[in-house]
C-alpha cells in the first residue's frame, strides 16, 4: 500500500547535513501538531545519521517529495559515512529554515520544521521512533487557498510502495463522511 515519504534533513554536531527519506512516517497529533518517523537501525546496530543527529540536535525538518524530485529523493537513501553530506554528494541546494537552524531543501514546495518532542526505541531492531513537534509549516507561495487550505490538486506527491516501489499520488476523489445524528 502506499505510504507517504519524508524526506528529511538533519544536522550532525560537526556541521555535515544530512538528507534521508523514510517511508514509517504520519501524524500523529494536531494540537499540537506532532509527527512521528520511525527509523530502523544499520545491520550493525548502530543510529542512522538522521536519527542520531535529531535526538542530539533536537530538530529535523521533513519535506514532502514530489514525483519531480524522485531520482534525488532515492539517491539520497543511499548510505554515506557520517562525514559525507547527500545534498553536497547530490547537489541540492539548501536554504535557511524560519524556525530551526537545520537547514531546508530548497527545491520542496512544503516543508515541516520540527523540534523533537520524544524519542522512544521500539521493536525488535530497535527502531528509533522520533516524535516531532512541528513548529513551523512551510509551504510555496500558490499551495493555500483563499480559505487557508493546502490545495492538494497543485502538489504531486510521490509515495513508496515497498523495495525499489514508488508510486504517484495522482487520482483525488471525495467521500463525505456520515453526518452525525
Amino acid at each position: 500500500m502506499p505510504r507517504p515519504i519524508a524526506w528529511v534533513t538533519s544536522r550532525s554536531s560537526a556541521g555535515v547535513v544530512n538528507v534521508a527519506p523514510f517511508s514509517f512516517y504520519g501524524g500523529i497529533s494536531g494540537n499540537p501538531p506532532i509527527l512521528g518517523l520511525g527509523i530502523s537501525r544499520r545491520a550493525d546496530g548502530s543510529r542512522k545519521d538522521t536519527a542520531r543527529n535529531a535526538i542530539e540536535a533536537g530538530e529535523f525538518v521533513v519535506h514532502l517529495a514530489e514525483m519531480d524530485q524522485l531520482d534525488d529523493l532515492v539517491g539520497s537513501s543511499a548510505e554515506l559515512a557520517p562525514d559525507q553530506s547527500e545534498a553536497e554528494a547530490l547537489g541540492l541546494e539548501l536554504i535557511d529554515s524560519q524556525q530551526v537552524a537545520v537547514p531546508s531543501l530548497a527545491a520542496a514546495r512544503v516543508r515541516l520544521e520540527c523540534r523533537l518532542y520524544g524519542h522512544h526505541e521500539v521493536g525488535n531492531g530497535p527502531v528509533d521512533f522520533l516524535m516531532g513537534e512541528v513548529v513551523a509549516f512551510v509551504l510555496a507561495e500558490g499551495l493555500i487557498d483563499e480559505a487557508g487550505r493546502v490545495r492538494e490538486d497543485q502538489l504531486r506527491p510521490v509515495s513508496r510502495l515497498g523495495g525499489a516501489l514508488y508510486a504517484p499520488v495522482e487520482r483525488r476523489f471525495t467521500v463525505q463522511r456520515p453526518s452525525s445524528k
